[in-house]
């Protein structure tokens, strides 16, 4: 994987790369292959996610989403990022989140991902996370990086042990996700524990 050198703006040309995606900061003019994309899976999307608001999809409601991920980046806080394939730069797969950022003792950050139906189970995400992974580890030098998923959604739970993450417990009503307060199933993968 190759990383470019953290520089503090975000809109800089920061990408990370996989074997097969592309990863890099949301910018403004992403907005209408990002709305298509969630548009066309909602339905896929809805049973794993906070309910969407009205405007969730507008270009207003995903500038103020690109302002606060600007935010984030720029307090070191956290860290979001869209997903294309590599050979094809405007083909948006899906997006990755590290948020919540622990610096002093902890040195962790929570994950989330999702990706657009058309683009679910060929491994993409694994491909992405794992760039993400290296990113956690060797740029931003944090110790552990935490996940939870809803017990059901096994495809997610497999993703995340195919790439080391361990399953530390569950924690009652957790998120509230689709509406109502869910519990989930709680993971973590540690510097040690990480493979390239």
């Amino acid at each position: 994987m190759r990383f470019a050198s953290l520089r503090p703006n975000p809109q800089r040309a920061f990408r990370l790369e996989g074997e097969r995606v592309l990863l890099r900061p949301p910018q403004l003019g992403d907005w209408q292959v990002w709305s298509q994309l969630r548009a066309g899976s909602r339905e896929f999307l809805t049973p794993w996610e906070p309910s969407w608001p009205h405007d969730a999809l507008t270009r207003a409601a995903f500038r103020r989403r690109v302002r606060a991920y600007d935010r984030e980046w720029q307090q070191g806080t956290g860290y979001s990022f869209l997903v294309f394939r590599l050979d094809q730069e405007t083909a948006l797969l899906g997006g990755v989140t590290l948020t919540n950022l622990r610096r002093g003792v902890a040195q962790s950050v929570s994950l989330g991902y999702w990706i657009g139906q058309s683009h679910a189970r060929q491994g993409f995400m694994t491909d992405a996370l794992g760039a993400v992974l290296g990113f956690c580890f060797d740029d931003l030098g944090l110790h552990r990086v935490e996940a939870a998923c809803l017990p059901d959604n096994t495809a997610s739970a497999g993703l995340l042990r195919k790439l080391g993450f361990n399953a530390e417990g569950h924690a009652r009503e957790y998120l509230r996700i689709n509406g109502r307060w869910q519990d989930h199933d709680l993971f973590a993968i540690l510097r040690g524990d990480w493979r390239n």
